[in-house]
């Protein structure tokens, strides 16, 4: 089967509203965390204090996302994901009227963190789904491939489409605004999300067994630390990135810089599924982990946005294609009804690294400006490779089937 031809199947199999729904619902995460950072240090004047909140939310997000996958595993996904997709928007909303009523920092921040810990992390959740759905068809390798292929894809454009809807609604209306409007569409297709009736294939069937403690602990905590590993990635790269961009006059093209990354992640995501079946995860995993070492190399040595755009162009070919297997050997190695643990865990990770690497360049780029900034980047490519090979050599051990 063609990738084209699985993607035209899973459409099929599902139905165009629950993609849009599933892709919609995942975008307010990504617009909350800019949009914060924005409202924050423009109504206080303090942008130490906004990035504090928008990593207060992040983290808290990151750190309550595994108790609600594994609270999914259990009762299935509607009623965690209607209570959060509410939760979470009244949080944002909080955030906007907690900021503009001038409370004290503290409050400000606190408020920001309940928002996060509310917000649902869609894009793994959908993930879970996707081998729900497939689970009677013949070919349900071959299209869980492409069904995790196109969710990595999406959870790129969604990181991409988020900070630059906050940006647009920014302009246009406010910062606040652009919060609010991120409250709206979580509210709506968070919502629509949860209602769906592929989330019934999530829940517990009457006599069904679950299991707490059959799960492959050491490989799932190694992919963990792998996902953190892209997360410090992403956080030194935007970093280095706004750094070299206010250098050159031109702060406002740092997310713009950072969205080429996404935008090079979602094109080569979506080719992962024309990958032959035989060619395994984890030597996927391998390959593209070397491929990021390879390809974010070369920002040692760049000296200008011009430079800047050409390199992380490039680098985004290799950055989905190693979240994609991240993810699907995840997905393999515990059983069937701690899926969703898994995957909210390894998108935790992923915040977790963001708000290190971002806070360990930020301190190196105020010391020496964005080439040690982008050194943060480089190493956790590297510490990316030794890890990779490690999770190929156990995957191989102990559970011989990830190879194909």
């Amino acid at each position: 089967m063609s990738a084209i031809a699985a993607y035209r199947t899973l459409l099929a199999t599902v139905g165009p509203a629950y993609v849009l729904v599933a892709f919609l619902g995942r975008v307010p995460l990504a617009m909350s965390q800019m949009g914060t950072l924005l409202l924050v240090s423009d109504a206080t004047g303090r942008y130490a204090l906004g990035g504090a909140a928008a990593g207060a939310l992040a983290v808290a997000n990151a750190v309550g996302a595994p108790f609600f996958g594994s609270l999914a595993d259990r009762i299935g996904q509607r009623p965690v994901v209607l209570v959060q997709s509410a939760a979470g928007a009244a949080g944002l909303v909080g955030v906007v009227l907690v900021t503009q009523s001038g409370a004290p920092a503290a409050a400000v921040i606190a408020t920001a963190a309940l928002a996060g810990l509310a917000t649902p992390q869609i894009g793994p959740l959908a993930r879970v789904r996707w081998a729900q759905v497939l689970q009677e068809r013949a070919d349900k390798d071959r299209l869980v491939d492409a069904a995790f292929s196109y969710e990595g894809a999406a959870d790129e454009v969604s990181f991409v489409a988020g900070p630059a809807t906050v940006g647009l609604v920014a302009v246009l209306l406010d910062p606040g605004g652009a919060l609010l409007v991120a409250a709206g569409v979580l509210g709506l297709f968070g919502t629509a999300f949860a209602l769906h009736s592929t989330a019934a294939l999530t829940v517990p069937q009457p006599g069904e067994t679950r299991s707490t403690t059959r799960v492959l602990g050491a490989l799932l905590v190694a992919l963990a630390v792998a996902q953190l590993l892209i997360g410090v990635l992403f956080g030194a790269t935007q970093t280095g990135s706004a750094v070299l961009a206010t250098q050159e006059g031109q702060p406002g093209l740092a997310g713009l810089i950072h969205a080429t990354l996404g935008i090079g992640s979602a094109i080569a995501g979506l080719a992962v599924a024309a990958l032959p079946e035989r060619i395994g995860y984890p030597t996927r995993m391998v390959a593209s982990a070397v491929g990021l070492l390879v390809l974010s190399a070369p920002l040692l040595l760049v000296q200008s946005v011009a430079q800047l755009v050409v390199v992380i162009a490039f680098l985004g070919f290799a950055v989905a294609p190693y979240m994609i297997s991240n993810f699907a050997m995840a997905g393999q190695v515990v059983e069937p009804d701690r899926v969703g643990l898994a995957m909210t865990l390894l998108a935790g990770a992923t915040g977790i690294g963001y708000a290190l690497g971002s806070s360990v360049a930020g301190r190196l780029a105020d010391i020496g400006g964005h080439t040690p900034a982008f050194a943060v980047t480089v190493t956790a490519t590297a510490c990316a490779v030794v890890l990779s090979i490690a999770v190929a050599w156990r995957a191989r051990v102990r559970r011989p089937a990830l190879e194909g």
